[in-house]
């Protein structure tokens, strides 16, 4: 393909060591985005139940025969085993990714239970049985301090992860020492672990929006425009700091909510998770396709946020947060009742299939 007429987001994959991946296990969308050199896809609650709702005719049919088919089942197992089948479809699109790169890449990230982010136990148990459904799929854990207690348990048991719930550099930090532990267990055991890829995901765009609602709560006035640059900083700080000390996970960003999301970061050695509506608008956009990541944020900016807003030095500054106190961090609480809350819609959607409310009918 001429590289003048690539899209901007085969551009940004061709020769720059930038990968995205899909935000969505959504087939058509899936389709769209392999064809713009994308070489995986993710999935959680809130993806899952919009791609049911968007492509229902394709899978009211399967719902419907999964009720039938399993009579003793609650509307809990018919929910994950739609999450599963939705996951396995996008593993399927992947997999001749996967096997043209040896297993460094075409991965379907699956996440765990969002309720289970208390439960490092129960977080293992439901990763080790995702990683057995399909040899790429890559299982995503909370950064809650149970969380990073099973990132390092299932690595060293051989499951690629994906560390969510996550927006700090203090987590991005967890995450790569914890993945280290498991990966020198492993090897210690005599395993390979050359083809294991664990990424580490950094939520940019939760950021901005969890230091603009502390701004709106708290009436802090700041320069137009510098907020949007809170979760470009820290996976820029995060991102040095790795390259740094030579851990072998990767860094991911998602949650976009603006075009630095994608364009401030393009030729790092890192993952971009781009949702198929961004897709669309940075292929139609004119925005140049450069290198950026190695540009540091304004320290002005740098600057301001760290002086008006506490949350922004605790994400920012390496020892801003200790383990401890992971769960409670304002997005991460914002994240996880949103993610549980994306869940409980789910169950609630399969058991209008189980169960109609019969007010409802005419």
């Amino acid at each position: 393909m001429d590289a003048k007429k690539a899209s901007p987001l085969r551009r940004t994959v061709t020769g720059t060591g930038t990968d995205y991946w899909n935000d969505s296990c959504s087939v058509a969308e899936l389709t769209y985005a392999l064809t713009h050199g994308a070489v995986g896809a993710t999935t959680n609650p809130t993806i899952v139940l919009g791609v049911l709702k968007k492509e229902l005719p394709a899978w009211r049919g399967r719902i419907l025969s999964l009720i039938a088919e399993n009579p003793a089942w609650g509307e809990e197992e018919i929910a994950w085993k739609l999450i599963e089948e939705l996951g396995l479809k996008g593993a399927e699109l992947l997999r001749p990714v996967f096997d043209r790169e040896k297993g460094k890449k075409g991965r379907l990230s699956m996440q765990t239970n969002p309720v289970f982010y208390r439960n490092s136990e129960a977080i293992i148990a439901q990763a080790m049985h995702f990683h057995g459904l399909a040899p790429n799929i890559q299982v995503k854990i909370p950064i809650t301090k149970a969380g990073v207690a099973a990132i390092e348990e299932v690595t060293a048991r051989g499951v690629n992860i994906n560390a969510t719930v996550c927006f700090t550099v203090p987590q991005a930090l967890a995450v790569a020492e914890a993945v280290e532990r498991g990966l020198i267990r492993r090897s210690g055991q005599g395993q390979d672990v050359s083809a294991m890829t664990p990424v580490c995901t950094i939520m940019v765009g939760r950021l901005d929006d969890w230091l603009k609602v502390v701004a709106s709560k708290e009436k802090v006035v700041i320069t137009p425009g510098h907020m949007d640059w809170a979760g470009v900083a820290v996976i820029k700080k995060a991102y040095g700091i790795y390259k740094e000390r030579g851990y072998r996970t990767r860094l991911l960003a998602a949650a976009y909510r603006h075009h630095m999301h994608w364009s401030e970061l393009i030729g790092g050695d890192i993952v971009l998770t781009i949702p198929y509506e961004w897709q669309v608008m940075f292929n139609e956009c004119d925005l140049e396709v450069k290198p950026r990541m190695q540009d540091p944020v304004d320290p002005r900016i740098v600057s301001e946020l760290s002086r008006k807003f506490p949350d922004f030095r605790r994400a920012y500054e390496e020892k801003g947060l200790a383990p401890e106190e992971f769960d409670s961090y304002g997005a991460t609480a914002r994240t996880l009742r949103a993610f549980i809350g994306a869940y409980r819609d789910l169950l609630a959607f399969v058991r209008d299939f189980m169960l109609p409310d019969p007010d409802k009918k005419a």
